[in-house]
């Protein structure tokens, strides 16, 4: 993915200070830890569903659309663990 360009007449963005950088990591991490809950409370549950209720399921839009959510947080899991280098750079740059 590449940088968004500044147009000339706009102020760039302020850095994120550490404290909010901590909370927005922090944020991320819980909402990925209760995505991994709810995937694996949902695997569970179509164990107990029989065959035929299963494949009804998987046929379905909604199921389809957790499938694709899945796949798209796996690829968040890969930029929230380059956040957690930015992270470790931002505090390991503010240490005397």
């Amino acid at each position: 993915m590449s940088e968004r360009q500044i147009a000339p007449d706009e102020k760039p963005a302020p850095d994120l200070d550490s404290s909010q950088a901590q909370l927005a990591y922090q944020i991320i991490e819980s909402l990925l830890e209760h995505t991994r809950v709810v995937s694996d409370l949902v695997a569970l549950m179509a164990q107990v569903l029989d065959e035929d209720t299963t494949k009804a399921l998987t046929n379905t839009p909604q199921w389809q659309a957790y499938l694709d959510s899945r796949r798209a947080m796996e690829r968040t899991r890969a930029d929230v663990e380059k956040f957690t280098e930015i992270m470790t750079q931002l505090s390991a740059d503010k240490m005397p």
